[in-house]
């Protein structure tokens, strides 16, 4: 199947640059540039309108001298095209429009490759190509890093994918299919060109939510610290399938342990490693909590540390637990709930991971899909679905505290932040 594929040809290099490339020290540095790397937004800024694009289009978008860029995935139902290229400024916290990026079809999740030079897009489509599936897509940034070229779209195998990921030598890359219930993995060759699948998991049974659990529903692919491991939350199993990678071809085999599972009906969505690679952060969507893995490297196993709700005991209608993101120190976690539509931040333990909720705050807008930090640390980004805008919220990063900076920025169904 890789015959074809740069990825093929330059195997046996490819294994030895990850070899050579792997290090605590370098996975830690990785996952601090991916939360380093978002931007904001001015109001005043915002117009999408054709004079506007017709200025900065040709031309590429160029960034605030002074911005940081950042890209924004959004669903296409509506009037959003595609991914958004903005600039923010870690002074103000503001956001810039810069304009549309690319247009690319319901791109609600995107991964910046280690190197800064690939965008993987997940697009969240039922059918492609005539078929059951959902798409991958690979974008190459410019020099500005706030203009997208298309470099090709593979079919994920599966409906309704929602989540990609790189592993941390960018020459591999996976895809979570919600509404399919199952995993892919490619290998990305030169110049960011995705492969055919490698390898491919189609999961079976169900929850005990006969509504929200019928089936399986694949939300996130994780790659482990060490680059040895693959870990796909399963909403609908209540389980987080593992499996052992090779990284110098993108094939996954099943691990032993081959799963982690949750409690009944919790539903695994998200999962975030601490940057000390010995801690994973599991949210649940259906039980709207945080969950704290003890990960085992040479096994390639999870164990349950604690788990702690996030809702308030005082809410009583259905909540949604969406994601989670972590401050380069480890010191700090922050989480959103839907519906209830808030932010929860936590003080991390640093002898066994352990959270304490430190504060409950509304997160700016109506059902957040995403949050990530700005580089500098200061502020808090949220995209909000339903009220169709980013928030940015103020962070103390001595004592992890949000406060609302009055901040908000328009944009249609925004999904996912990624600063370049």
């Amino acid at each position: 199947m890789l015959d074809s594929l740069d990825a093929a040809v330059e195997g046996n290099a490819h294994a030895t640059a990850v070899e050579d490339r792997l290090s605590a020290n370098r996975v830690i540095v990785d996952e601090g540039k991916k939360e380093r790397r978002l931007r904001q937004i001015t109001r005043r800024g915002f117009v999408f309108g054709s004079a506007a694009l017709s200025v900065v289009g040709r031309a590429g978008f160029a960034a605030e001298k002074e911005g940081v860029p950042l890209l924004i995935g959004t669903q296409t139902s509506g009037s959003s095209k595609g991914i958004y290229a903005y600039s923010f400024s870690e002074k103000t916290g503001d956001l810039t429009a810069l304009g549309l990026a690319a247009e690319t079809e319901n791109p609600t999740f995107l991964a910046l490759a280690p190197d800064g030079k690939t965008l993987l897009v997940a697009n969240e489509l039922d059918k492609f190509e005539g078929k059951d599936s959902g798409a991958v897509s690979t974008f190459t940034l410019d020099r500005t890093k706030t203009r997208l070229s298309k470099v090709n779209q593979v079919a994920s195998l599966g409906g309704g994918t929602c989540h990609v990921a790189f592993d941390h030598t960018g020459r591999d890359a996976f895809a979570a299919n919600y509404g399919g219930g199952s995993a892919a993995s490619f290998a990305v060759g030169s110049g960011g060109m995705l492969s055919p699948a490698v390898s491919f998991f189609q999961f079976t049974g169900h929850g005990p939510n006969k509504e929200r659990q019928e089936a399986p529903h694949a939300h996130r692919v994780t790659v482990s610290p060490d680059n040895r491991f693959l870990l796909v939350n399963d909403l609908g199993l209540d389980t987080i399938h593992i499996y052992r990678l090779d990284a110098s071809t993108a094939k996954l085999v099943p691990n032993e342990p081959a799963e982690w599972r949750s409690a009944p009906g919790t539903g695994p969505r998200a999962l975030r490693f601490h940057p000390n690679g010995k801690f994973a952060y599991c949210v649940t969507e259906m039980t709207s909590s945080v969950v704290v893995l003890r990960w085992d490297s040479e096994r390639g196993a999870l164990e349950t540390v604690q788990e702690i709700v996030m809702k308030p005991a005082d809410f009583q209608d259905v909540t949604g637990g969406d994601d989670i993101t972590i401050d380069r120190e480890g010191k700090f976690a922050y989480a959103t709930d839907r519906f209830d539509d808030i932010v929860v931040t936590f003080a991390i333990s640093p002898s066994d991971g352990k959270l304490t909720l430190l504060n409950r705050m509304p997160c700016g807008g109506k059902v957040p899909r995403h949050l990530a930090l700005d580089p500098s640390g200061h502020w808090l980004l949220i995209a909000n679905q339903e009220s169709d805008n980013i928030s940015v919220l103020a962070r103390d990063p001595k004592t992890g505290k949000l406060t609302d900076s009055g901040k908000s920025f328009p944009l249609a169904r925004p999904q996912c932040l990624v600063f370049a």
